[in-house]
This record gives structure tokens, sequence and C-alpha cells, in this order.
């Protein structure tokens, strides 16, 4: 069986659990024996490529004097919507990356009849304008490369799986790795929640990272519950040994990593941290990524005092993620809405406990996690206090829950995904 695989980033160019989640899946598929094409946006050399065939997008030749090709191009240009939109971060952090230059984005042939685009492979200001082209890129690879079904993760390559499927004629999977609704909360952009719906409207099965997601997809986007399945996430394996790392501070280290966003529940890690340290000043407490939130977060830390016994690392990933798991005593993922959660399975994989909210999808299948309200700072603060002051109830959860994160393989979540592609491709030749 061969798979036309459209993603938006790939390790080790990533920026958070998407590209993570595409590596393991994908390498798990190539372990069961499926040829893969994986098209990304902007394909930079270093990926791995002994699990399939990657393609870079900025490199595919796109003749819009062809009549098939002209005619999807009027078909898609109605993305090309708001070139100031980024829907992962607020109005406040837009301007601070357009000051900055932080984003980094090429220089565009804005011409119809341009023979190829240039991709940034990033979450930019010209982000819809990518998402676009990128579908009509995949028309042009859907015409040219010969497969079975295609599978496009997440929203940003929906409208590429839905051209490749309008070209080919072949099956489409949409994978739904976080919704607009886990990103935005109540604030949805309706224009990626349009997209969102229609690729899964035009998906022949929907697959979702958890049964939260599920429901989310069920109830607010209409998608029949017989056209969705669940299929967990999983963690690789570590391929290095860290030890205990460097820790050069004699405290316990409580380590929160992720995105600083509304998402994420920073603002209620900060508040249990306020709480632990009025009861235990041996502690650190360590927050790692970057976002929107970033300056509100560090502004209530200063204001509670607590700036001498916190940390901000900025955006980590790759060794820098194993070295900090490796000092740390306990990981936090408070996160309010969470359709998965890979960092947890990281954490626990290198002999760390985990505290996670009851609303994320991987406490659907741990035990040995303690399991909070992302709301519920007492009961935070008192889990944190828990684990970094009881030897027993610390090693019962280190001890259990890296046995348990070790039965949890990308091969076997592989394994699930290939049988969904059976079954939509013998509905197909019905």
């Amino acid at each position: 069986m061969r798979v036309l695989m459209f993603g938006w980033e790939f390790p080790p160019h990533i920026s958070g659990g998407l590209g993570t989640a595409c590596y393991g899946l994908t390498k798990g598929l190539a372990n069961h024996g499926i040829d893969i094409d994986f098209v990304v946006p902007k394909a930079y050399g270093d990926e791995d490529k002994s699990i399939g065939r990657f393609h870079s997008a900025g490199d595919v030749d796109f003749e819009v004097r062809e009549k098939t090709l002209q005619e999807f191009w009027d078909k898609i240009k109605y993305l090309e919507i708001g070139s100031n939109l980024i829907p992962y971060v607020s109005p406040e952090e837009f301007e601070r990356i357009m000051n900055e230059d932080v984003v980094i984005t090429d220089e565009k042939d804005n011409k119809v009849m341009s023979t190829k685009f240039k991709f940034s492979g990033q979450y930019g200001k010209d982000l819809m304008e990518e998402v676009s082209r990128y579908a009509l890129i995949a028309a042009v690879l859907a015409k040219n490369l010969e497969f079975d079904i295609i599978h496009a993760h997440d929203w940003l390559t929906y409208a590429a799986g839905i051209a490749a499927k309008q070209v080919s004629g072949k099956p489409l999977v949409v994978h739904m790795h976080a919704t607009e609704f886990d990103r935005s909360g109540h604030g949805v952009n309706q224009n990626v929640y349009d997209i969102e719906r229609k690729g899964m409207m035009m998906a022949d099965k929907v697959i979702t990272v958890s049964n939260l997601t599920k429901k989310i997809v069920h109830e607010k986007y209409s998608i029949p519950l017989d056209k969705i399945e669940t299929v967990y996430n999983a963690v690789e394996p570590i391929q290095a040994a860290y030890g205990q790392g460097d820790r050069n501070v004699k405290e316990k280290i409580v380590t929160f990593l992720g995105r600083i966003t509304f998402q994420k529940g920073p603002e209620y890690f900060v508040e249990a941290a306020y709480k632990v340290l009025q009861r235990d000043r041996n502690v650190r407490f360590v927050m790692a990524g970057s976002g929107d939130m970033l300056n509100r977060i560090i502004k209530r830390v200063a204001e509670l005092g607590i700036s001498d016994k916190f940390h901000f690392t900025g955006f980590l990933k790759g060794d820098d993620v194993h070295k900090m798991f490796s000092v740390s005593d306990v990981y936090v993922m408070p996160s309010v809405s969470e359709p998965f959660g890979i960092s947890p399975l990281e954490a626990m994989r290198s002999n760390v406990p985990v505290i996670i909210s009851k609303q994320s999808g991987v406490a659907e299948i741990l035990e040995y996690a303690i399991k909070i309200d992302f709301w519920d700072i007492d009961a935070m603060a008192d889990a944190i206090y828990g684990l970094i002051n009881y030897k027993g109830v610390s090693g019962l959860f280190r001890r259990f829950g890296k046995d348990e994160v070790h039965s949890l393989k990308w091969d076997n979540a592989a394994a699930h995904v290939l049988e969904v592609y059976k079954s939509v491709l013998n509905d197909a030749v019905k």
C-alpha cells in the first residue's frame, strides 16, 4: 500500500507536538511495510529518509495554463484571506513577531502564471496564502504520483488533501490532532473552523487523537460518529541515556513544558507554584516554552514575589527537552483543553512523575499519572507537594509510570491507522 501524506512540519524542524506525532506515526507505518510519500511546505534535507520519500512543495513545478490545474486554481483562491492571519497567536504576539521579524518568510511571486511557489514552512503572516498554494501543489503531486490513499494532518493540510482527492479520485483520511476549539477556546476563528469542517466533511474517514477530540468533532462540526475513529498517540524511545543531568541547584525542580498560551493553562501552574512555595521553599519551577501569554505570566510571577524561584527557558526541542526532563522531579501539564498531550509520555519515559489535567486526551489512557481539573490549583499544589516530599509516592509513579509508557508504541498506533486505511479502501470498492 502506498500513502500520499500531507503534513506541515517534520522533525527536526518542529514547533510543537504535531511534527513529533507525524514522525512517530510515519515511522510506525514504515515498519508495517507501508510506502509513504510525505509532503511538507518546505523540506530541509535532514529529515529521516528511511521512513519514506519527502517532497518539498517549493520544489514542485506548477503550471496553471494546464486546464485541470487552472480550474482548481479558481476553486482554491477563496482560501487566500487576510494575510495578517496567524491563528495560533494573539494580536499582541502577532505585533511582536512582525516587529522582531521572528517569522521567516520568503519573497513570493504573486503572479498567477508562476511555475513555482516558495514556502517558508513557518506559521507566519502569509500562512493562509501558503495553505492555499500548498493545496495547488497537492493537485500537481496527486496527478503525477502513484498512491492508494491520502492522509492529511490537521487543518493546514486539509485543503491539500481535498485537492488531491478531487484530482485523483482516491479516498481521503484526515487526522485531527487539535481543533480550533482547543486552540482558541470560545474565540474561534471562523475561517479556520470552516476549513476544518470542510476537510472532515470531504474525508472518507476522520482520525482523532482521543475520545475527547472525537466528542468535539461530532458535537461542534456535526461529523457522524461512525465516520470518526480514535487512534491514540504514542512516544518514541529515548535514543541516548541522559541520567540525572546537571542540576546545578539543590532544590526540587517542577517543570511546565509547552506553548505559553491559553490552551496550555500556564496561569494555573503559576498560581499552584505560589501555593507550594508557601509550604516549601526548597523547590524551583521551570516554564519551558514560548507564546502569546509569556509577558503576562512573567508579570504575574513578579507580582507574587516568586521570581527567585521561577525560571523561563524559552522554546525547547530535541535533546534540550530530554535534558530538561532529566533534571526534573515533577512534570505538570495543566491544559485547559488538550486533544492528547505527548509531553507527559516523554516525561514518564524519562522517569519523571506527572500531573495532568482531566481535560486532556492522554488522561484517557494513563493510569499512573495524577489527574486534576486544570482550574483546581489547590489540588495541583497538593499533588506537587506530595510528589516532591514523599519518596514512596514519587517512587511508585516513577516505577509504574515508566513501565506503562513503554507499552505505548507508535507501531501499535500505526497498526490501528492501517486498519482504518483498509476499511476505507474496502468501502471504496463496494
